[in-house]
């Protein structure tokens, strides 16, 4: 069995606020060729383990659902860091995590109380990469966020055990994102040709 943690960047450090920003496909289809290039390497069962935060922690859920159209060997968990984790999220934000939550294998919270101190965060942290074999992080260190906590953990972490830490960083996404519009103006050539 092999487990993949995934995070990253929250929507608002990216500025992206609506679900069909150009950005998001972008990202999601940077994680789904970087899961499919793992998925690929065997049969073996395999978790893609996620957070439950706006930005590149749902996008990599629900790009994983997707994915288990396709590898019959992928399982998808969301993991939360205490129990009411999203209780100050619009209606809207909340309504979203509980869709994707009944989406996934399994969900459930680190820490069962109501978030009481900065120590169930650093709970969560270390049960993600203690429970995880790797991790994935659409982050890059010249431009740090939230993120970075993850990213330090991580590293000193990966320094202790064999833990590879892959990263997709704004190039990569700079070149996704040159390659994605050179493929939408493709199509939509092809379209005005009909």
């Amino acid at each position: 069995m092999r487990r993949l943690w995934v995070t990253g960047y929250r929507s608002y450090e990216i500025n992206t606020f609506k679900d069909d920003d150009p950005k998001v496909t972008v990202i999601k289809n940077v994680l789904r060729q970087r899961m499919k290039n793992l998925l690929d390497e065997d049969n073996d069962e395999f978790w893609v383990i996620t957070g439950p935060q706006l930005g590149t922690e749902q996008w990599a859920a629900q790009v994983a659902v997707d994915l288990r159209k396709e590898y019959r060997q992928l399982k998808v968990a969301i993991m939360l860091p205490f129990a009411d984790f999203a209780e100050k999220w619009n209606a809207d934000n909340q309504r979203k995590l509980a869709e994707l939550r009944q989406q996934v294998n399994f969900s459930k919270e680190v820490t069962a109380k109501p978030y009481e101190s900065p120590e169930q965060l650093r709970l969560y942290q270390q049960f993600m990469v203690t429970h995880t074999d790797r991790m994935l992080m659409v982050y890059d260190p010249d431009h740090p966020g939230k993120p970075k906590y993850d990213y330090r953990l991580a590293k000193e972490y990966g320094e202790r055990t064999n833990y590879p830490l892959d990263l997709i960083d704004f190039d990569e996404l700079q070149e996704a994102a040159i390659e994605w519009s050179e493929q939408e103006r493709e199509r939509k050539r092809a379209e005005s040709d009909f």
